[in-house]
């Protein structure tokens, strides 16, 4: 059997619909078919010579830590990889990794809020819970990409398969959320309530939680940025500029002032003039805000005077100087003649 080395244009067409189809199938709301979620994790078990197991819905991942599990099933990955080996083998190595950074990587980004939402509570469960007993088994949290990679080498690229390994994969992946195993008890999560995103696919939401489940448990973020309740409940518009005397995440300071803005900053946290221009002002913040000192270049605009302030390298001396950086080396005075 010749490997395929190529897709052609109408095959390359097809991968954002793909994408698109798993895509939502990642991020549904609906609440989970519990008949048919029973249904995939037996299927996925017998595959495993496991017996069926108990198997417990819960409506949120808070409840996920009140569960007893007895015996841990280290999840290993055979049944996935067993099926990435089987349609690797009928591609070009490097088309194989082509499809896959569109595919399989593109869904993982996508589904990356509750990829790592597992992936916490599966090492709290794991380290505080009970010792780790390693078994034979799968690892469903990454089967929503696998699928969707698969799913294109199939029905576009006509690629042989194992109809009853990869049924058993989509099935669990479609039909169940976030899953937790064991050797004999399974718990499934039931899906969020609410999902929401920024307009570059980032988690984000303004004044509320940006996830939220059937029972209140909630995750606030900002542009991507997991924020505490303190913040996240907060619109940013409201967000305060002391906040950032007292937070001593860099990350989340980081997100403060982009949210909080520069004028604002500049008018609440008093900063020191050290320099002027015409309607320009280089503006220091004497406080511990950042990781290093805050320089800001203020404009006062002179018919509305509205604020714009841009943050500058703590290296400038001058107004002047300041509005070379902005302005790519021009110097003020020539492009005040140029303006």
């Amino acid at each position: 059997m010749s490997l395929i080395e190529k897709l052609t244009p109408e095959q390359e067409a097809l991968i954002p619909v793909y994408r698109e189809k798993w895509r939502k199938i990642a991020l549904s709301t609906e609440k989970i078919n519990k008949k048919k979620a029973v249904k995939s994790v037996n299927k996925a078990y017998a595959l495993n010579d496991l017996a069926k197991p108990e198997i417990i819905f819960v409506d949120s991942p808070s409840a996920i830590s009140l569960i007893r599990f007895n015996v841990w099933i280290e999840p290993r990955g055979e049944l996935d990889n067993y099926l990435s080996s089987q349609f690797h083998n009928q591609l070009e190595k490097s088309l194989w990794n082509k499809i896959s950074v569109k595919l399989f990587c593109a869904i993982n980004i996508d589904h990356k809020i509750l990829i790592d939402l597992y992936s916490s509570l599966e090492y709290s469960i794991v380290q505080k819970r009970f010792k780790v007993d390693g078994y034979n088994n799968f690892d469903p949290k990454y089967w929503l990409a696998s699928s969707c990679l698969f799913d294109f080498c199939i029905s576009v690229l006509n690629c042989a398969y194992p109809a009853r390994h990869l049924q058993a994969m989509q099935d669990v992946a479609e039909y169940c959320g976030l899953i937790f195993c064991s050797e004999s008890l399974v718990v499934i999560c039931e899906r969020p309530t609410k999902i929401s995103f920024d307009n570059q696919n980032r988690l984000h939401a303004e004044g509320e939680p940006a996830i939220e489940f059937t029972d209140g448990y909630s995750l606030y973020s900002y542009h991507g940025v997991t924020l505490p309740e303190k913040y996240g409940k907060i619109h940013p518009q409201q967000w305060q500029a002391e906040w950032l005397l007292t937070e001593e995440n860099a990350e989340l300071r980081r997100v403060l002032i982009q949210g909080i803005g520069y004028a604002r900053i500049c008018q609440e946290l008093q900063a020191i003039e050290l320099d002027t221009w015409h309607e320009y002002t280089l503006l220091e913040i004497d406080n511990n805000v950042d990781i290093e000192p805050i320089f800001l270049l203020k404009m006062t605009c002179p018919s509305t005077s509205f604020i714009h302030a841009l943050r500058v390298p703590p290296s400038m001396n001058s107004a002047c100087e300041a509005i070379r950086w902005v302005n790519w080396g021009v110097d003020p005075e020539e492009f005040s003649v140029q303006t």
